[in-house]
């Protein structure tokens, strides 16, 4: 597979969407359609790869809720074919497409010009161990090494600088997301005592788990509960294990499922290294994010709730210090299927294209 330049960004950048009929896809769609910079170019809309014979959808039949936004009643969903994309000369691919879809598909994309965004796990890991977790297999596994070694984590708060020059960005996990934002300013000021242990103990709602039908996402099984799942071997622990610069035995990370449609509350049990005052964590948190458009501290010992972040970009940040002034909680609620993965997409193209991070998402 021949190495190509990266497509320039230009007036009118051309943006497809690989996998528009699932939570985040739709979100991407929206967000997309009402971006100031894409409105005289909208989206190209495109299926799954190999349905060449397969009749258009209609956006608007995949999605309702979009009709009257912009040319949403009028737009297509495609067939894939990689002649389609460069016949509309796409310059940047975003794939809401299942983590082996993404695996095989971005190595083509980047062999035709294209920049990634990844929006499933495919390419997150840089650990081998940790991304075994996606059984993933590479047709060419040097080439798919290379590629990896290349990937950007997509998170703007922590890697903005490598997100603009990169190629292939893949935007973290909705969970860690809401960890990883929680954590960061703690362990870069290195006041966090890693060695006393981390308890995340976070819940979210139905969406996170996608469209596919299971026995959970049932409403018979959802409905007036709480349940926690994938204890010791959510797949999401390993990004943040990463990302954060701990070990598994510092670390406990434990989900749990709402019966709501979005959102997700993480609560974070930590220990300091040294006795500290409200003051000065704050003024840590405040720093660290003074640059962050899109992630809001409260003021403690204010906590986030989720009904204050589902359906916007944000995510919102609180602590609360114990009186001993070592022991601390930490709360981050964020909306999981766009802080957590389309909005946060949205702001990686933003950056990758040299506009401002927040634009269209304010």
């Amino acid at each position: 597979m021949p190495d190509s330049a990266i497509s320039p960004v230009r007036a009118g950048m051309r943006v497809a969407i690989a996998g528009v009929s699932g939570y985040a896809g739709g979100e991407l769609v929206r967000l997309l359609l009402n971006h100031p910079r894409l409105r005289s170019t909208p989206p190209l809309l495109l299926g799954r790869l190999g349905e060449t014979d397969a009749a258009p959808v209609t956006l608007t039949h995949l999605h309702p809720h979009l009709s009257g936004l912009g040319a949403a009643d009028q737009m297509q969903v495609l067939p894939f074919t990689w002649e389609q994309l460069q016949r509309q000369s796409v310059d940047l691919l975003l794939l809401a497409t299942p983590h082996e879809q993404s695996r095989a598909w971005a190595p083509h994309a980047l062999a035709h010009g294209m920049r990634v965004i990844d929006l499933s796990g495919a390419w997150r890991l840089q650990q081998e161990q940790n991304r075994a977790i996606y059984k993933l297999e590479d047709a060419d596994p040097s080439l798919a090494a290379a590629l990896q070694g290349e990937a950007v984590y997509g998170s703007p708060e922590l890697h903005a600088a490598a997100i603009r020059k990169a190629r292939l960005v893949a935007n973290p996990g909705c969970y860690a997301t809401s960890i990883l934002l929680a954590l960061a300013p703690l362990v870069r000021a290195g006041v966090l005592d890693p060695d006393h242990g981390v308890v995340c103990d976070a819940k979210s709602g139905v969406s996170g788990a996608g469209k596919a039908l299971t026995p959970n996402n049932l409403f018979m099984h959802a409905a007036d509960n709480l349940s926690a799942y994938a204890v010791f071997g959510h797949r999401h622990t390993g990004e943040l294990l990463e990302q954060l610069g701990l070990s598994a035995d510092q670390f406990q990370f434990t989900p749990h499922l709402l019966p709501i449609p979005r959102g997700i509350l993480s609560t974070i049990y930590v220990r300091l290294r040294q006795r500290s005052e409200p003051a000065a964590i704050q003024a840590v948190f405040d720093r660290f994010y003074a640059e962050a458009p899109l992630v809001r501290v409260r003021r403690s010992p204010q906590l986030p709730q989720i009904q204050y972040v589902v359906r916007s970009n944000y995510c919102d940040l609180g602590f609360h210090l114990g009186p001993d002034g070592r022991r601390m909680v930490v709360v981050s609620c964020l909306d999981n299927l766009l802080k957590g993965a389309a909005s946060q997409a949205v702001e990686n193209m933003n950056l990758m294209a040299g506009w401002d991070q927040a634009e269209g998402l304010r």
